[in-house]
Order: structure tokens, then sequence, then C-alpha cells
């Protein structure tokens, strides 16, 4: 029996109707992710608009690769997220910068294949809010993340962090179960595994991750 109940980030919104399906559905956060690369990539202003239904009833995230000040300034000026999301390179001492600037929490997602991968968590383990284990992207991939990538999951069960934790990569509405019994993981996070293509978030699929994360 898992002590809470398992949560949900669905992330890469970028339409009305995706955020009311994760709302609707009940998910705890929702993200806007600001890198030009990605097919999700949205302005700040954009966002802000997208976020307003979820004020008070999902924590809003900011999904960023490497944001310099003036990124972060916009971000929080338009958007004023409850937390920003670091995929990129970002060291601790970064991070803790970051922190400093903006007043917004901390995710930083990690990019792991292997136990040994793990061990770059000790970093940022009480630093940040949340730590987000996704699959390593591909050599050469133009992204850190939303490729539909997974890892072995197994390599996170019995491990125990300051804070809850998010499992990435590769989740869609038929493996989550799975995904969530065989690592441990308080949280999930979804983006191209509620697609029906780069970027088109579904409202049905999404709706179908919530009630699969609802029945673990």
């Amino acid at each position: 029996m898992r002590p809470e109940p398992l949560a949900a980030k669905i992330c890469g919104l970028s339409t009305p109707d995706s955020v009311k399906a994760a709302l609707e559905g009940g998910a705890a956060y929702i993200g806007f992710v600001f890198f030009d690369r990605s097919p999700r990539n949205v302005r700040p202003e954009l966002a802000a608009r997208l976020a307003e239904p979820a004020r008070g009833k999902a924590g809003v995230v900011a999904v960023t690769v490497d944001p310099d000040d003036e990124v972060l300034d916009r971000i929080m000026a338009s958007l004023k997220p409850d937390l920003i999301q670091l995929h990129g390179k970002e060291s601790p001492q970064r991070a803790a910068a970051i922190a400093a600037r903006t007043g917004a929490g901390l995710i930083k997602a990690l990019p792991v294949s292997e136990s040994p991968d793990l061990e770059a968590a000790g970093g940022y383990d009480g630093l940040v809010e949340h730590l987000m284990f996704d699959a390593k992207p591909p050599k050469g991939a133009d992204l850190p993340g939303g490729m539909g990538a997974s890892f072995d999951w197994t390599i996170l069960a019995g491990r125990r962090f300051q804070r809850p934790h998010f499992l990435a990569g590769g989740l869609d509405p038929w493996n989550v179960r799975e995904a969530a019994k065989a690592s441990g993981a308080p949280l999930v996070d979804v983006s191209s595994g509620v697609e029906r293509g780069p970027g088109l978030k579904d409202p049905g699929l999404i709706s179908a991750f919530l009630d699969a994360v609802r029945r673990v």
C-alpha cells in the first residue's frame, strides 16, 4: 500500500482544452515549456493566460533548459509559476541562484539510465522541492526530454530522498500503473505519452492517464 496517493504532472500544455482536461482529471501540477527547440514551446504571456484556471487547484510549473536571468525574469513577470523545472545541465550552485532570484520552488530533472546515474541527485537533494528522474536522451538529441524514452524503473525502487520525487520518461496511460509500482515514485510526469502528435496534447489521453494514476 502507498502511504500517499500517486500524484501527476501533465507537462507541455499549450491549449485551453488540454489544461481543462488536466484540471478536471485531478492533475497536481501542470507544466508549460519554455525552450525554443521544443514542439511544446509557448510564450510566457500565453502560458499565463492558460494557467489562470489552475490557480489554487494545481501547481503551475515553468519548464526551462539552462535559462539565463533574462528568461527567468520574463517568465516570473508573466506566468508567476509556483515551481521552475530545470531540465538542462544546471549545477547545484546555479539552481540555488535561480531559487534566490525568483523565489520559486525548483524541480531538477536528472537524466538516468542505470543505477550509478542516481548519484547525481546528491548535489540537489534537499536544495530543490522535487527531483525528477527522466530517461537519458539518445546521443545527438535536440531535446533533453519529452521524447517518449523510458529507463529501468526498478533502479528507483527503495530509494528515498528528502522530498517527493518524480518519475518521468516514456510514461503513458497504459504503463503508468506498472511504472509507479516498479519504481515506488510518489509523483509521475507525462508529456509525449498523452499526445497525438509532437506537441499536440490529446484531452482524451490526458483523462485516461489521470484515471490510471488514480487507480494505482
